[in-house]
């Protein structure tokens, strides 16, 4: 027994134990048996969403934008003898910013890479369907085997990038079939996940398609060593470090926010949802000293109405640029479109990033540590491996209502706070690097 676990790469009996695995009989009929659920979940997915696209817009998109995908692609990617394509696919937008560090890397290390950038999401492939940085972008079509075989023999990628997770049955035993190298980068894996349990077999088989995986810590490579993959895991860190600090090194003022903010304390609050704002509203109340300027999630005009109303004093960015309201009557300036967030924060003495009081966490805290700015966010945030570090550091802070955020505002030293951000986000930037020297050690844009 011993001999049999070694040779499967495991590092200890007791690793072994903790992933059960199979004779090989029964684990290919296991895998069938999920294969079998998988395209059953398949098929209820797409007819749900096809059904929600009757009266819900995002539904709409979704499945309109992947109509005629064949057509398109055959169209605008036209593979030429020697071509270096490669292919990337991010979820949604954040995984869109984890993974563009590599892609412009790509492009100014080989600028004759052909780059096909696919989205799973509407809320990734509407805000950067026109990124310069691709010279196509699409939606990926669903997952199964005939799509997986006419996208791959379409693109024809030298290089396959998925981006944090979206693991693909079809698309990913394609592209190990074609011996197409594929890596996935910033990922991060949790014991919980299907990948680690005696029934993930089917998941652990899509994790073996890949060439490498670059991993976000080391406890991510510790779960991947204990089923076999160590010796194609690398702990490269993230490589949204690398994109904040290229993006506030490319910072540009924004004149109406520079006039409206002055020399007060301000708080910049982005992506915000419901209860963030509830919580910031109550805190507001009997705050004379700070602004604020709040960039919700959701700009609809209802939603910038609501906000308005909460807020006494407010006024819209919309407003300031349309009709040039007075900047000095108002406290609480609403940025009613996309585009601006990241170059907000700089403006802050304090930022408060949304979304954590949702089951999935706060949105990007990155974004604001840059800058050297202390983040406060809702109660989710162990997630995230930055929010868990910067929060042990003393640099982030979570609340559950207004009264806390009250107390954190007052015994926050914002200074000291912000400069433990700011050190945090330089010290673990790189991750753009190492895989890049993967590249370079496999050749994988010369013709040596």
């Amino acid at each position: 027994m011993a001999k049999v676990r070694q040779k499967r790469g495991l590092a200890s009996e007791t690793q072994a134990e903790s992933v059960k695995f199979f004779s090989p009989i029964p684990f290919r009929l296991d895998l069938w048996r999920m294969i079998f659920f998988y395209n059953i979940f398949r098929l209820v997915y797409q007819s749900a969403v096809s059904l929600a696209a009757i009266r819900n817009p995002k539904a709409k998109k979704w499945v309109e934008g992947r109509r005629n995908w064949q057509q398109e692609l055959r169209q605008n990617r036209q593979p030429q003898p020697g071509d270096k394509a490669v292919w990337m696919h991010c979820a949604s937008l954040g995984e869109f910013e984890q993974g563009r560090p590599i892609l412009e890397e790509i492009k100014t290390q080989y600028p004759n890479a052909k780059i096909l950038l696919t989205f799973f999401s509407p809320s990734g492939y509407e805000i950067r369907k026109n990124y310069m940085g691709a010279d196509y972008v699409m939606y990926l079509p669903m997952d199964s085997a005939a799509n997986a075989k006419d996208f791959i023999e379409m693109a024809q990628p030298k290089l396959a990038i998925f981006v944090k997770y979206e693991f693909w049955h079809y698309y990913l035993n394609e592209l190990k079939n074609r011996k197409i190298e594929t890596i996935l980068v910033s990922g991060i894996f949790r014991s919980s996940q299907p990948f680690f349990q005696w029934w993930g077999g089917f998941n652990r088989n899509m994790l073996q398609c890949f060439s490498h995986l670059f991993v976000q810590n080391a406890d991510s490579k510790k779960l991947l060593d204990g089923i076999g993959l160590g010796d194609k895991t690398t702990v490269a860190g993230d490589t949204r470090f690398d994109r904040v600090i290229t993006a506030a090194a490319q910072w540009k003022p924004v004149e109406i926010v520079d006039a409206f903010c002055g020399t007060e304390p301000v708080m910049v609050a982005g992506s915000t949802w419901a209860e963030d704002e509830t919580t910031i509203a109550g805190w507001m109340k009997n705050n004379e000293q700070y602004k604020l300027i709040i960039a919700p999630h959701e700009i609809k005009a209802e939603n910038i109405n609501r906000l308005k109303e909460l807020f006494a004093n407010a006024v819209t960015f919309s407003e300031l640029t349309t009709h040039h309201s007075p900047l000095t009557t108002h406290r609480v300036l609403i940025i009613d479109n996309i585009g601006y967030l990241s170059r907000l924060y700089k403006y802050a003495t304090v930022c408060y990033v949304g979304g954590g009081f949702n089951k999935s966490g706060h949105h990007n805290i990155l974004e604001a540590a840059v800058y050297g700015k202390p983040v406060i966010t809702g109660p989710n945030f162990e997630k995230f491996k930055e929010s868990v570090d910067l929060k042990k550091l003393g640099a982030s802070f979570t609340v559950t209502n207004a009264a806390e955020l009250t107390d954190v505002m007052q015994q926050m030293n914002s200074s000291s706070a912000g400069s433990i951000a700011e050190n945090y986000v330089k010290e673990n930037a790189g991750a753009t690097s190492t895989i890049l020297n993967w590249f370079q050690e496999k050749r994988l844009f010369t013709n040596a």
